[in-house]
């Protein structure tokens, strides 16, 4: 995949991941994991395999930076191949401490510019846990349309089984 450049968004700057980002991105991404809200992931999975999960070479990997301090990350990669090469999927987090600044708004309108300079026609988020309602709105905000919802799909560590949504959106 080819490499795009680094960009400011507002005061923040979103750009590539490099491989000195690792230990900042596990600062990011350890917690939400062990939390167990959000992502169906198991939540003792291992520094390397969750960075390699992150990072993986068949995906894009960027940072956010605000101040020199990584503060959030985001993938974004094929959802499937063949006939649904053309549909991408994204992932973020935001370091526990500066949720509610928008960063998360940021990262997802750099992923939709990204996606379409990539070529995708078509964003898709295939597991949004229903109890996540920040994540659920704002996507929403940004254009997505729940498009399938998943009974009882995800273990919640404090909720128990909640449904896990479908949501999409063209580019």
């Amino acid at each position: 995949m080819e490499r795009k450049r680094a960009r400011w968004a507002g005061r923040v700057l979103i750009r590539e991941v490099t491989q000195d980002d690792h230990d900042a991105i596990w600062r990011i991404i350890g917690p939400v994991i062990r939390e167990g809200e959000t992502y169906a992931i198991d939540r003792d999975i291992s520094r390397e395999d969750a960075l390699a999960y992150w990072t993986g070479e068949r995906q894009h990997c960027f940072v956010v930076k605000d101040g020199g301090q990584v503060l959030g990350t985001y993938y974004l990669r094929r959802n499937h191949g063949g006939g649904g090469s053309h549909v991408c999927n994204c992932g973020y987090m935001v370091l526990p401490e500066a949720r509610g600044k928008g960063l998360a708004r940021k990262m997802c309108e750099h992923s939709l510019r990204m996606a379409g300079e990539l070529g995708f026609t078509a964003m898709q988020f295939n597991f949004v846990v229903a109890t996540n309602l920040g994540a659920v709105a704002l996507w929403a905000k940004l254009g997505f349309d729940i498009v399938g919802r998943l009974p009882d799909a995800f273990d919640h560590p404090r909720e128990g089984l909640v449904d896990a949504l479908v949501m999409s959106r063209t580019l």
